[in-house]
């Protein structure tokens, strides 16, 4: 009877992976989708293995292994010049001490000609690069593009016109929740390590960890090391590059996240390409949420709400107004404003957008043009001089194409804050990259030039009014 039981459970769990296996196991041809998801018929059912598809997929992901040389500061007090004075640099090693760190990764071939994908965090700042394959051949290999908004960086090694084993990328759109997946990667260096799992959520929106969020969620165990490693549907195609856990020790408690493919696959056309250029939508969107849907007559809260349009932008130019909701892109259901941004930053510039629209109760079709976004005003990237308390912020004009190259709000003018140089009088007047210089001793400041011009006159007291995050913020200070 407990033999029974126990055979009873492993059925009820592996209820549907009967048919997906099949294909692994090369015991059938390939029926539809739909029809291929049923309850195990007999115990060797049951038994079946991942093996086959392991033995396929496997050896086109890849470790990753990076050398990074930095810079440790020694005690601040060696850079007192009166301790120079008696010592010198030389007799600790210069004001820095170098050190070597090393970081290890995972990533996958994409491409028989050597082109692998990885997360932006596996190479960032690497000083070196080695990629090595299943079968123990060591490369070194350059990055070709890298998208720290993405997490995802494409690297190229040099095959000499030998294939590579590579995984073909599959719509992750097609997935649903439920279905069976494989996580193959580097975890914690103990070398190439496979864990299966289900598709636990789909557009995981509220995950902080890139700026276009829409992430696959897995309980396959994934652990440090697997990022940049493969998410496999059991097709043998890659769904995802595997990202990020939420753990509380460091370990795999199941929850782990995944880039979409849609997303993986607008960074490697980049590389292959050039330029990685994403169609802009020309407003902004807030969630809505059961309040807003009830005052707006919905049955339930779907879509995003258009709080603002940026004059002429693509959204104007389709028809859009302010307070509509959209519902859908490309019959593609929208949940919330991040997925949105996701949706756009996955189309490629060219063509149009579908968009289903809700106005006033009524529904509506609306094409949007995917167009790159431009660079009207020119940026004029300028580090502020002088004496004024602004001194070494880095600033530029915001443009449409400069907000989505750096993440900030595309419907915002003026002047943006790039960068503070570390001590400058910028630093000490705390000014913060991302901030939005509105005002400069009650002139309004619409440009680098007319801010370079308020700075180079001397005052008594400096007032600045800017934007941080959305919100107005006052700062005044005696020059």
């Amino acid at each position: 009877m407990r033999a029974k039981a126990k055979y009873d459970r492993t059925v009820a769990r592996m209820r549907f992976m009967a048919g997906m296996l099949l294909l692994a196991a090369g015991l059938g041809a390939a029926p539809a989708l739909a029809e291929s998801k049923a309850v195990p018929s007999s115990r060797q059912q049951v038994e079946l293995s991942f093996a086959p598809l392991v033995k396929q997929v496997a050896p086109a992901v890849v470790n990753i292994y990076t050398k990074t040389e930095v810079r440790q500061p020694i005690s601040p007090l060696f850079n007192d010049p009166f301790f120079q004075r008696f010592f010198g640099d030389e007799f600790f090693g210069g004001p820095d001490r170098k050190r070597i760190q090393n970081s290890l990764g995972s990533g996958v071939i994409i491409d028989p000609g050597g082109l692998i994908v990885t997360n932006h965090h596996v190479v960032a700042d690497a000083d070196e690069i080695t990629v090595i394959l299943s079968d123990r051949n060591e490369f070194e290999a350059e990055v070709v593009q890298t998208d720290k908004r993405t997490d995802l960086a494409v690297l190229r090694i040099g095959t000499g016109g030998r294939k590579v084993p590579a995984l073909e990328l599959r719509d992750a759109d097609e997935l649903e929740v439920g279905d069976l997946v494989l996580a193959i990667g580097n975890p914690f260096g103990v070398g190439k390590t496979v864990t299966s799992g289900i598709v636990s959520a789909l557009a995981r929106t509220n995950v902080g960890i890139s700026d276009f969020r829409s992430f696959i969620q897995t309980d396959a165990a994934i652990n440090p090391g697997n990022s940049g490693g493969a998410l496999v549907s059991m097709d043998g195609k890659l769904v995802g590059i595997n990202t990020a856990i939420f753990s509380r020790s460091g370990g795999s408690i199941g929850l782990g996240f995944a880039v979409p493919s849609n997303m993986v696959a607008t960074v490697v056309a980049a590389a292959k390409g050039g330029k990685l250029v994403r169609p802009w939508f020309g407003a902004t969107a807030q969630n809505v949420t059961a309040e807003i849907a009830a005052s707006l007559g919905l049955e339930r809260p779907q879509g995003v709400l258009l709080s603002e349009i940026y004059p002429n932008g693509p959204a104007d130019r389709a028809g859009l107004e302010v307070g509509d909701i959209v519902a859908a892109i490309n019959r593609r259901e929208i949940m919330d404003a991040q997925e949105l941004r996701f949706r756009f930053a996955t189309l490629p510039v060219g063509g149009a957008a579908d968009l289903s629209i809700i106005r006033m109760g009524d529904t509506m079709d609306k094409s949007l043009a995917l167009e790159a976004p431009p660079e009207i005003p020119p940026r004029n990237t300028t580090t502020l001089g002088g004496r004024s308390p602004l001194a070494g912020a880095t600033v530029a004009n915001l443009s449409p194409a400069l907000a989505e190259e750096i993440g900030a709000d595309l419907t915002l003018e003026g002047v943006i804050v790039l960068g503070v140089e570390r001590g400058s009088p910028a630093h000490r007047f705390r000014l913060q990259r991302g901030d939005t210089v509105v005002e400069l001793n009650g002139k309004s400041v619409t440009s680098v030039r007319i801010l370079e011009e308020l700075t180079s006159t001397r005052g008594r007291v400096w007032e600045l009014t800017m934007r941080r995050k959305g919100r107005p913020y006052r700062i005044a200070v005696r020059g």
